[in-house]
């Protein structure tokens, strides 16, 4: 039968109320005594219990995080980086997946709650204001972090699109192309950061005095770049389109696909750049030419913003933008 609290108590010859004092470091003890409860806490090999122990001392250190799913190659970077860092700082992890449900979002949420969770990160696809509302209500840390809904009603992390977009669309013409095709996703357009990357590749392209041409897809799959291919290969003949430049990576790497099988090559005949830098960018063939999104980073930055904040100690600006990257590639070429 396992040790009570009671069993600590008398081995110590000390009060119950001693024994937690020791426990959860809320009074001021000798050390006499300390050094007696600790001796027989590890004789007994007594386990406080952790959710009595969190109603105490109003801490669990535990952090939620809610994702999209696991399985994404970017969600798991970015996990990695909230459980690294929580580590460092002693901190556990609750994870819950809610693959893309807005209801099991909030069901997480509420159970994170019930859990005593001091912080939750929430990582996202999908508009769900919502779950914003019911954490807000929590009065505790948060960080929402969404690949694809702007989020600036929320603390987040992430990069400035609007720079990065300007920064691959300057790059694109650096290497000489003047007819660059932005390939945008065009469901809720106006809520999504796309806004800001076709602003951003529209204001690039006016001012380097080259006409902007954008085509909107219905969604950010591989099989919805490869779907667009014969519209880009339209583009191509009719506007000579030299370069592509796609919001996400996978909607690249679909094209990509769709010149393979048209026996067209990249780059040699198109170049093409993504968005993103998810695993598959680095490995697929040609190595995708694209903007990084430091997913690790985020994550470890959107756990230490929470642990900054539980401590009392200063916290940045409601927004944290990391440094932006291009991941110059095999997939784009100079032309001349």
């Amino acid at each position: 039968m396992s040790a009570t609290i009671k069993d600590v108590a008398k081995l110590a010859e000390v009060s119950i109320s001693t024994v937690s004092r020791v426990i959860n470091d809320s009074k001021p003890v000798s050390p006499e005594v300390r050094r007696r409860v600790l001796n027989a806490i590890e004789e007994l090999g007594y386990k406080p219990n952790e959710v009595a122990r969190s109603l105490v001392t109003k801490k669990s250190n535990l952090i939620g995080l809610i994702v999209n799913d696991i399985g994404d190659s970017y969600v798991a970077q970015i996990v990695r980086g909230v459980e690294e860092v929580g580590r460092m700082y002693n901190y556990d992890i609750v994870l819950c997946s809610s693959y893309g449900s807005k209801d099991t979002e909030i069901k997480f949420a509420q159970v994170l709650r019930r859990k005593q969770v001091e912080g939750i990160i929430v990582v996202s696809e999908i508009l769900n204001k919502e779950i914003i509302e019911q954490i807000k209500e929590y009065k505790i840390p948060y960080v929402y972090l969404n690949k694809y809904y702007d989020s600036i009603e929320s603390p987040t992390v992430s990069i400035d699109n609007y720079e990065a977009s300007c920064m691959m669309t300057e790059y694109l013409i650096s290497l000489g192309h003047k007819n660059i095709l932005y390939v945008t996703n065009e469901k809720d357009m106006d809520l999504t950061i796309e806004k800001d990357k076709i602003k951003a590749y529209r204001d690039t392209m006016e001012l380097n005095k080259v006409e902007s041409h954008i085509y909107a897809v219905s969604g950010h799959g591989i099989d919805d770049g490869y779907n667009i291919g014969e519209k880009v290969k339209e583009l191509y003949n009719t506007k000579g389109i030299t370069a592509v430049f796609c919001c996400q990576d996978e909607i690249a790497i679909g094209l990509i696909n769709y010149f393979y099988d048209q026996n067209m090559r990249v780059p040699n005949d198109i170049s093409i750049s993504g968005y993103g830098d998810i695993k598959l960018a680095s490995i697929y063939r040609p190595e995708l030419t694209t903007i990084k999104e430091p997913y690790y980073d985020i994550g470890a930055v959107a756990i230490r913003r929470i642990i900054k904040e539980l401590k009392g100690e200063g916290v940045e600006e409601q927004s944290i933008n990391l440094p932006i990257q291009i991941m110059k590639r095999e997939s784009c070429e100079r032309i001349y």
